[in-house]
């Protein structure tokens, strides 16, 4: 394997529409990297300018010690496995996955080992005598990343593998290509726009917007510390919670959060670990609150000061938890998923992921306690995180 090494890279389409914007990344040899974000955010592009499909209108393209930017796609040494699996429907297993073995006249014996060792790693052992209609579609997948690996690539090049498969089997086959690539310590850049695929798949993650990479790290990180609006309310499923506030100090080193009639008490000692926070003391913010950072107050034990007050609208059931909706008196911030053009018009509503031991029902009062020291705060003008420090 080797690594892949992208230095601000672009591509600018003839009639002017800008894919990727100066996007710069390396992916470690081993490392499986993830490219996420919503439908035309570049990532496809991204993909298909290292795999050679597409050329780079700036930038380069390095794969371990070569620059491949006038490399033909087919001398790059990338497997690239796609959304369909383009198998060839009269050939059978065997057949499929020694493919690409027999066109560079490797020899019988080579491919019947290295096809059988695939087999093997893949499950498909059982498998190897049949033609791809006769397959589910799981399996069908397996025969087309058996098909990549057997090749022993620099890379592996995955754009949206799993988007063919219903829930349950994405799931699946999801932990088998995790197991896979682990198995085979195999460089990785894989696309998706499913944010769960990205943070159950890569060591690092990649969220793009618009052509432009807006951060990079791993999984948790991402989660924990979304550098802003957009990133915040992408990852996590549900979105985190964004609303409008106003921070204020009713004492000396203590912060509250002010909504239109309601309030959250931070912890104390918050702006010694947020000093950030302390420019903005008596001015707007928007606080963010994941779904899971908040708990039916009867069962959470909470106190006062980390309460909101409201009246479940909406509760979905889910078996290991349940998805409350309420409304609070505050103005919904706007992401780029829910801009609010009648402003103050609207009230939040907020989802929070209770325990189902809560019982609440639609319709019911709810007091929900917040868990006010994994709040988020952003700078209403520029929708930048406002960190710690």
């Amino acid at each position: 394997m080797a690594e892949l090494v992208l230095s601000e890279l672009s591509k600018v389409y003839a009639d002017g529409t800008r894919a990727v914007r100066d996007l710069s990344l390396e992916v470690r040899d081993g490392e499986f990297v993830v490219l996420v974000g919503p439908s035309g955010c570049g990532k496809t592009t991204a993909l298909r300018m290292v795999a050679g499909l597409e050329s780079a209108t700036t930038g380069t393209i390095r794969i371990g010690d070569v620059v491949v930017n006038q490399v033909p796609a087919r001398d790059r040494d990338v497997a690239m496995i796609f959304q369909s699996y383009a198998l060839y429907p009269h050939l059978n297993v065997y057949e499929n996955i020694a493919f690409s073995l027999r066109l560079r006249k490797i020899s019988k014996s080579d491919v019947d080992r290295r096809v059988k060792e695939v087999a093997r790693i893949l499950d498909l052992h059982e498998q190897l005598g049949r033609r791809p209609r006769h397959l589910s579609d799981g399996q069908r997948q397996r025969v087309a990343m058996g098909r990549a690996i057997v090749r022993q690539p620099h890379a592996f090049l995955m754009d949206e593998p799993l988007s063919n498969q219903d829930a349950n089997r994405r799931a699946q086959v999801r932990a088998q290509i995790a197991r896979i690539q682990k198995d085979l310590a195999a460089t990785t850049l894989y696309v998706t726009h499913d944010q769960t695929e990205a943070m159950t798949l890569g060591d690092r993650v990649v969220v793009m917007r618009d052509g432009v990479l807006l951060q990079v790290g791993p999984p948790q990180e991402i989660y924990d510390c979304p550098v802003n609006l957009f990133v915040a309310s992408f990852i996590g499923s549900p979105g985190m919670n964004c609303v409008r506030a106003r921070l204020v100090e009713p004492q000396p080193d203590c912060l509250r959060v002010c909504f239109d009639h309601q309030s959250l008490d931070l912890p104390a000692g918050a702006l010694q670990q947020r000093p950030a926070l302390r420019e903005f003391i008596g001015r707007p913010v928007v606080v963010g609150i994941r779904p899971e950072d908040m708990e039916d107050a009867g069962i959470a034990g909470a106190s006062a000061g980390a309460m909101l007050h409201s009246v479940a609208e909406l509760v979905e059931i889910m078996g290991s938890d349940a998805l409350v909706h309420f409304p609070v008196d505050a103005e919904p911030a706007p992401t780029e998923y829910s801009s609010q053009p009648n402003g103050r018009a609207r009230k939040a509503v907020l989802v929070g992921r209770f325990s189902p031991r809560s019982r609440v029902f639609e319709g019911q009062h709810i007091c929900a306690w917040v868990d006010t020291s994994r709040l988020h705060f952003f700078d209403p003008a520029t929708g930048a995180a406002i960190w710690q420090a």
